[in-house]
């Protein structure tokens, strides 16, 4: 390599299993832990000099990695570090190193008493990761509360900064998503100082929290009410539970434009029955959701179901997550997923679209 930063901890062959949540995936050609934003920015820049390929890693949460590894330069994103100023009466601006713990820094607003992030409290990754998919749950998404990132242009070898507006933040996704040509450095957010969360307007979690749609409750409140929930659906980290060997929603909800909504709509009604009522949500203008769990519960694909001889399945505690149950191989996921994928489409005419990036792997 060309110009690494002075004393940057560079290793060979190291199993990139031990860096996704779903402890899958070959070993890296190359691994650099990068611990300041200025040593990711020389290590990216040292490898695009070099023309090795280049994978940039964070929490692994979104990631399911081939059974080969990867043949390049693996970037660990490690650079930590946080500071909070006042912007305005009763609001304060949080930056964060992209290398943090994101559920750390949740909670560690939680604990100071500041309001926007308690909503996505227990999702596993790196906050660099959080504006790239636009990372949302229980009626809160980064975009609501993103004012800015700074990133590192590979194609221009700049520093810039983009607002929340400029990268184009959409249903888990951004102009970030699905393209190597920035790197994330770290992130600011607008968040209020009055210990009172962000109107809960997810039934389900205003339902634990026993108050209306919209109603603000203390922070910890909501912190403590979606980690139950999460824990509930496996989706919080365990070392000791399969269930969480994952890499959280493996499918996003499909997204079917009004025009071709009733005919799908009478394909399920075809299929489960006319006394069934089919989930489906507002998408924007002109465009409806649907639950990919329910569609994938209801072409027949129940909690726990396995595949590749019990190595893999779906969650027992929910069916958008695929799972490791110990000693699997990413080619057995894939599979897994390929089945669940097919099965929703030819039982509804539906197609689901995967949520992790897939690195030296493809679902055929």
């Amino acid at each position: 390599m060309t110009s690494l930063p002075l004393g940057a901890d560079v290793r060979t062959g190291v199993p990139l299993s031990g860096y996704t949540t779903l402890r899958l995936g070959g070993p890296a050609a190359r691994f650099v832990a990068a611990g300041t934003a200025a040593e990711v920015v020389d290590a990216v820049r040292a490898t695009d000099q070099d023309g090795d390929p280049l994978l940039v890693l964070g929490g692994g949460s979104n990631l399911v990695v081939g059974d080969l590894g990867f043949d390049g330069t693996v970037v660990l994103v490690a650079n930590r570090g946080s500071k909070i100023d006042c912007t305005a009466p009763g609001r304060v601006q949080l930056t964060v190193e992209a290398g943090e713990d994101w559920d750390t820094v949740v909670a560690g607003t939680v604990e100071a008493g500041l309001g926007g992030l308690e909503c996505l409290s227990g999702i596993p990754g790196l906050v660099g990761a959080t504006p790239v998919q636009n990372v949302g749950a229980y009626g809160v998404e980064v975009a609501q509360v993103l004012v800015s990132v700074d990133l590192y242009d590979r194609p221009t070898g700049e520093i810039r900064t983009l607002t929340a507006a400029e990268l184009g933040l959409g249903y888990r996704t951004s102009v970030l998503k699905g393209t190597d040509r920035a790197v994330v450095l770290r992130a600011r957010f607008e968040l209020v100082d009055d210990g009172l969360s962000a109107p809960i307007r997810y039934t389900e979690l205003a339902r634990a929290l026993g108050v209306r749609q919209d109603a603000r409750v203390p922070v910890a409140a909501a912190r403590e009410a979606v980690l139950d929930l999460r824990r509930g659906k496996g989706m919080v980290l365990d070392a000791v539970d399969h269930d969480t060997w994952s890499a959280g929603s493996f499918f996003t909800n499909p997204i079917v434009p009004d025009d071709g909504l009733d005919a799908v709509l009478a394909r399920i009604v075809a299929a489960v029955g006319p006394d069934v009522t089919i989930p489906r949500y507002p998408a924007g203008l002109g465009a409806s959701k649907l639950s990919a769990a329910w569609l994938i519960e209801r072409a027949g694909f129940a909690k726990g179901h396995a595949g590749a001889g019990g190595r893999v399945a779906l969650s027992s505690k929910h069916t958008l997550a695929l799972t490791n149950r110990g000693d699997a191989t990413t080619a057995d996921l894939l599979a897994l997923a390929l089945e669940v994928r097919d099965g929703v489409r030819a039982a509804f005419g539906v197609d689901l679209h995967l949520e992790p990036v897939l690195v030296n792997c493809s679902l055929s």
